[in-house]
């Protein structure tokens, strides 16, 4: 680069945001009930009993938000597809009105001169495919295929990027095998992988859709959570543990990189975890194996913290000492940004694959000061500190090709219900106004001067 105070040229600055967490309009326009829907009618599963229902009422008020983002400056922005929106039984027959509040969106985005990146699945499964197993079922990659089709058919004549799935560790975990989101399963773990298997031939037969029937050349990618080690110490040693314990399968449980990347990427499952899960492994498939690793275009990673790692005695890599009263946001996470140089690294020299961080930002203690205005200053400070390592790792080769912060706006976070506040822009969940934070205007400056702020 000409000048290493910037990022690349052509570098994407965007934010992000998930449908289920801004739209609201539960029933409105024949669209069909999700899985989170059916979650936040349980007593308890949701803080305070909230519910998705009216959210920030995005559906409504599009075109608001969409004049918003297009005042700040933001030049992209990722967004999801309501699967039952578009299709309320979840296949079969298509909500005209559902697909057509999509096509208005982008029209809108387009119109302002942001580039929309659209995630077919962040989260909201369609109830009534669950009430046929879901995931479970056999079926559910082609139903998958039947939506996505739908959607490229209607979008690609304008919209040139797509995301397949959005942190498949999240939901199938944390909704099939820990029961803490929707739909609130504890699955046996054998069920679990077999649900996770039939996830990845879905996304896979999505990738193949989008390729058959995009009417613009399509920038394919797929978003699992970045789980990222960090080296307790620069020594050659700390280094090679960091790595070793970023993309190694050892425990029983989802939360690991390379069951969820080596499929997709390698068109294997990783050996160490093929070991580890043998008693519980469903019949796999080659021909499943090919659909899973259709080539994509780019790897996105949601990264929000990472683990310092060291080398132990025993030469195996285990978790450092962190020090006392290290800086935690208020979901708890702990303040680590060389995750951001870490983790593209490491993902980039396995992979070789270009990346975009789809999601990274913090939970803070927002609210509306005296003044009217909401002054993040913890944000601001996180924020900078984490994308200058993301520039550290542009400056040492990684091919990183874009950042979404999360979110454009606060919203509803699953079942944290309201609690958490990860917006540029805050919301009033009683009146429904939205208010651009400081950090908002910081992310602006950043993105005018395509990051040389950073510098001042």
């Amino acid at each position: 680069m000409e000048n290493t105070k910037k990022f690349p040229a052509n570098f994407v600055w965007g934010t992000a945001t998930a449908s289920y967490q801004i739209e609201g309009a539960r029933s409105q326009d024949g669209k069909g009930d999700s899985v989170w829907d059916m979650f936040c009618n349980k007593p308890d599963a949701i803080w305070e009993n909230q519910k998705g229902d009216v959210a920030c009422d995005h559906y409504n008020r599009y075109k608001e938000d969409v004049a918003l983002m297009h005042q700040l400056g933001y030049k992209s922005y990722r967004f999801s597809i309501s699967w039952p929106r578009v299709f309320p039984e979840g296949t079969g027959m298509l909500n005209e009105k559902g697909i057509s509040f999509y096509e208005r969106l982008v029209d809108e985005l387009l119109a302002k001169d942001i580039e929309p990146y659209i995630t077919l699945f962040h989260w909201d499964y369609p109830y009534e495919l669950y009430r046929r197993g879901g995931w479970l079922n056999p079926q559910s990659p082609d139903w998958f295929a039947e939506y996505a089709k739908a959607v490229v058919e209607r979008l690609s004549d304008r919209v040139s990027n797509w995301i397949t799935m959005n942190e498949p560790q999240i939901f199938l975990g944390k909704g099939h095998l820990d029961g803490i989101n929707a739909p609130g399963d504890k699955l046996g773990f054998a069920q679990f992988l077999q649900a996770a298997h039939n996830t990845l031939v879905a996304h896979g037969k999505a990738v193949q859709v989008i390729r058959s029937f995009a009417k613009k050349t399509p920038n394919v990618g797929y978003a699992p959570v970045g789980i990222i080690k960090i080296p307790s110490t620069n020594s050659k040693e700390d280094i090679e543990a960091a790595r070793q314990a970023m993309f190694s399968v050892e425990e029983i449980g989802y939360w690991n990189n390379s069951w969820w990347t080596d499929p997709v990427l390698t068109g294997r499952y990783p050996e160490d975890g093929v070991k580890t899960f043998e008693e519980y492994l469903p019949d796999i498939d080659l021909k499943d194996m090919e659909i899973i690793s259709q080539d994509i275009d780019f790897l996105g990673l949601n990264i929000y913290n990472g683990r310092e790692t060291e080398m132990g005695p025993d030469s195996k890599p285990q978790p450092a000492e962190r020090e006392m009263g290290y800086g935690l946001t208020s979901f708890d996470w702990p303040v680590t940004p060389s995750c951001l140089y870490w983790g593209p690294k490491f993902f980039y020299e396995k992979y070789n694959k270009p990346i975009y961080i789809t999601e990274n930002g913090m939970a803070n203690n927002d609210w509306v000061m005296l003044d009217g205005k909401v002054h993040d200053t913890q944000r601001i400070d996180f924020l900078k500190r984490y994308i200058l390592e993301l520039h550290r790792a542009i400056e040492e080769g990684v091919d990183i090709r874009g950042y979404f912060l999360w979110s454009l706006m606060d919203n509803f976070e699953w079942a944290e219900g309201v609690k958490q506040r990860l917006g540029l822009i805050y919301t009033d969940y009683t009146t429904l106004q939205r208010i651009p934070k400081d950090s908002a205007y910081w992310y602006k400056e950043l993105i005018e001067t395509n990051g040389e702020s950073l510098f001042k």
